[in-house]
C-alpha cells in the first residue's frame, strides 16, 4: 500500500473514532507552559466540529495581550492574519472560520504555534486533515510548536511520513502536555 492510500485510510478511521468519542473540552493546561506564557505572538487556529477547541485559549492569547494570528487559505498556502477577538472581523468559508484583514508577512517575532492533528505519534510527527497546509506553514515558523489532539489521540505507533513532515515540539490533551525529545 503506496503512503497517500495509508494516510487517507488512516484519516477515514480516526474521524470516524473521533466523532464516536467526542467530549468537549477546553486545552488551557497550555497556557502554563513557559513557552506559551513568554510568546508575545502565537499563531493559533480557529476550531470547528469535532476538533480540540481552541476558543478558550485564543481568548487567554488575548486576555494576556499577546498578538494572536489565525490562518486564512489562499490557494493551497495558509496566509496568518492578526485577529483582535472582533467576530465583525471573521468570515465562514465553507467550514472553517477564517479572520479578514490584511496579511501579516513578518513572522519572525511569532513564539508558540498552536496546531490541528488527528494524530500525533510518540516521535511528534502529526497527522493532520489531509490539505497539506501545515505541512507547507511549518516550516516557515519559528517558534515552539504544540498539536492539540483528544484524549486517546497520542499514539505510541509511528504515523506514515514524508520528507517534508517536520516534527512538532509537544502535544496537549485536554490533561497534560507531552514533550517530544529532540
Amino acid at each position: 500500500m503506496n503512503q497517500n492510500t495509508l494516510k487517507k485510510e488512516l484519516r477515514d478511521r480516526y474521524r470516524r473514532e473521533r466523532v464516536q468519542k467526542f467530549i468537549a473540552s477546553n486545552f488551557n493546561v497550555i497556557l502554563k507552559c513557559p513557552e506559551i506564557v513568554s510568546a508575545t505572538t502565537i499563531c493559533s487556529y480557529f476550531s470547528h466540529s469535532e476538533e480540540p477547541s481552541t476558543t478558550e485559549i485564543n481568548q487567554a492569547f488575548l486576555k494576556e495581550g499577546k498578538q494572536l494570528l489565525l490562518p486564512r487559505v489562499n490557494g493551497s498556502e495558509i496566509e496568518w492574519v492578526q485577529w483582535s477577538g472582533d467576530h465583525d472581523q471573521l468570515k465562514v468559508t465553507k467550514k472553517l472560520t477564517e479572520p479578514t484583514g490584511p496579511v501579516v508577512t513578518d513572522l519572525s517575532n511569532v513564539g508558540a504555534v498552536v496546531t490541528p492533528a488527528l494524530r500525533i505519534d510518540q516521535d511528534g510527527f502529526r497527522m493532520g486533515q489531509g490539505g497539506g497546509f501545515y505541512d507547507r506553514a511549518l516550516p516557515n515558523l519559528p517558534g515552539w510548536k504544540i498539536g492539540l489532539v483528544h484524549a486517546g489521540e497520542l499514539t505510541s505507533e509511528s504515523l506514515p511520513r514524508e520528507a517534508h513532515d517536520i516534527a512538532l515540539d509537544a502535544a496537549a490533551t485536554p490533561s497534560l502536555v507531552v514533550r517530544f525529545k529532540r
